[in-house]
């Protein structure tokens, strides 16, 4: 069946998140209040049953689909194919790009030119799990769509001006001269989090003293003070920081050069192992996903239970503790899974003065 186009609208405003397995989009009308049209998904890229998800206000606009997407350069064709066949030529004037890791150069959203593209490029060794995928998705716009306006918005923004010792690791500083530091990451969702800390408990909360915490298949957290930055967990990479769904976090350095002597562990094998075999998957060895473990009944009583306890970073963290935390926020939890996972820290925090209210 030919599908029903979308609702006609005059202007309309793309936003993409490319991941590592999926391509996340919102289409919204391009009016003072943003009205969002529909929004979709496309999952399991590399992996059998991918499916493509898309929700809107129109019953027309709401189906799911499995599609072939082996990588992600299939996964963007059938992207681009849906955006062909969707939306009118002149519609779209303008796409959104969430990209993860904006380097040393780039602190604040910014029209995607050719010449961006090419530094994005020379990032990729600090992100090679993420930035190839969003690099392709903006060529793919480019060859589809030549004359569409693209930006770029940077998940390392947030965190660019960082305190000095806070941004430095306590390495050679020869190795900051080749962009070695703490970027930290998720800022566009913290960025969100503050506007929301904003509006509900008003300005003043919001330039005190914040710990916010991103909890998704990648999770940190952020000391924030006066709205800016002052610390973070995560550093050069997405892979520090606290403990995720298949990243290991924060480890020993030491154990590098331990697997290297007593496995022969190759540099590949390490980082699949700290990317995707790690987190709570690895301490758990049965899932990678939280609301595997609120589901099932007997979470509070198997092994599993010990892949849940996510530390709060306290080195990183201290100087907000030491000065009154004044708010905390969080994003990525289902709100039909949160009370799982928002209630265990209140009491191991009392001992700051700390109390946890789950509105």
């Amino acid at each position: 069946m030919e599908a029903l186009p979308v609702k006609q609208v005059k202007d309309c405003i793309l936003t993409v998140n490319g991941g590592s397995s999926s391509i996340k989009f919102a289409l919204f009308e391009a009016s003072a209040s943003l009205q969002r049209i529909l929004a979709g998904s496309i999952e399991r890229i590399g992996l059998p049953e991918a499916t493509f998800v898309v929700k809107g206000s129109q019953k027309a606009d709401n189906f799911t689909r499995s599609v072939t997407a082996a990588n992600h350069t299939e996964a963007v064709g059938v992207l681009m194919d849906w955006i062909e066949e969707r939306i009118r030529r002149g519609e779209l004037t303008a796409v959104g790009h969430r990209v993860v890791h904006g380097g040393p150069k780039y602190s604040e959203p910014q029209r995607i030119t050719p010449e961006m593209v090419a530094e994005l490029h020379e990032l990729q060794p600090f992100d090679p799990d993420h930035l190839p995928e969003e690099i392709l998705l903006t060529e793919a716009f480019h060859h589809r769509f030549p004359n569409l306006v693209q930006v770029a918005c940077f998940d390392t923004a947030f965190h660019h001006d960082l305190p000095r010792v806070a941004q430095l690791f306590p390495i050679p500083r020869r190795y900051e001269a080749q962009g070695v530091r703490r970027y930290g990451f998720h800022g566009l969702s913290y960025a969100f989090l503050m506007e929301e800390l904003t509006r509900i408990a008003g300005p003043q909360a919001a330039r005190g003293r914040v710990i916010l915490a991103h909890l998704g298949n990648g999770a940190s957290l952020a000391a924030v003070h006066e709205g800016k930055s002052m610390d973070t967990s995560m550093g050069l990479t997405p892979a520090g920081g606290v403990p995720m769904s298949t990243r290991s976090g924060d480890l020993d350095p030491g154990l590098v050069w331990y697997l290297a002597r007593t496995e022969g562990s190759p540099r590949k094998k390490f980082n699949e192992m700290v990317n995707f075999q790690s987190g709570l998957l690895g301490v758990s060895e049965t899932s990678s996903d939280m609301h595997d473990f609120a589901r099932a009944r007997n979470y509070r009583c198997t092994g599993s239970r010990s892949g849940c306890s996510v530390l709060l970073p306290s080195e990183k963290m201290d100087w907000c503790i030491r000065g009154g935390v004044g708010r905390t926020g969080h994003a990525g939890i289902r709100r039909r899974h949160r009370g799982e996972f928002t209630r265990s820290p209140g009491p191991h925090l009392r001992w700051a003065g700390i109390s946890w209210d789950r509105t």
